[in-house]
């Protein structure tokens, strides 16, 4: 976690598809009072298309949809804001981090076998199961010199809660 001297959080929830990053997300800026926003939400009629296809994005595609999520991150840097976005590689977290520097990641990790077991439980969303191959393979996870915490996806939704709220507190203090 970082350094906080905010007293809201701005907080990037992220992972895989299928990992829980609304759920979650919602969760924390319900507990924190401070507003969410799903990422899936700012996609562009086009990427959702092609995702819905099977056709993962490439950079091309995510970097307009990530400029906007960093430009709801910047609006939102002095009141706090929790986003759910993938950020599946380091230099899409550094692009948020451009737009709003003070930004932790919660990484939401799990297996590649519990995480596809939720994918083909859940219905209405746009992304196929049959990508979840392709986003493990572009995941970087959280470099040790990234703000942020990485927390199991096989925890309770108020669990892994609980222990942001906890790591979150610890850092406060240690800035104090």
């Amino acid at each position: 976690m970082t350094a906080l001297h905010h007293a809201r959080p701005l907080l990037v929830v992220m992972g895989v598809s299928g990992s829980g990053k609304t759920t979650v997300g919602a969760a924390i800026g319900q507990r924190l009072r401070v507003p969410f926003a799903d990422a899936d939400d700012f996609h562009p009629a086009a990427n959702v298309a092609k995702m819905a296809a099977g056709e993962a994005l490439d950079d091309h595609d995510r970097w307009p949809w990530l400029e906007t999520i960093g430009g709801w991150l910047a609006a939102h840097d002095a009141t706090g804001g929790v986003m759910s976005c993938s950020a599946l590689k380091r230099r899409y977290r550094d692009q948020l981090r451009h737009h709003a520097q003070r930004v932790d990641f919660l990484h939401l990790h799990g297996t590649r076998d519990l995480i596809a077991a939720r994918q083909a439980a859940r219905t209405g969303h746009f992304m196929p199961a049959s990508l979840l191959t392709s986003q493990f393979a572009t995941l970087e996870p959280l470099a040790p010199d990234e703000h942020g915490l990485v927390l199991d996806v096989d925890l309770a939704v108020d669990d892994i809660v609980q222990q942001y709220v906890d790591a979150r507190c610890v850092a406060e203090k240690e800035i104090r």
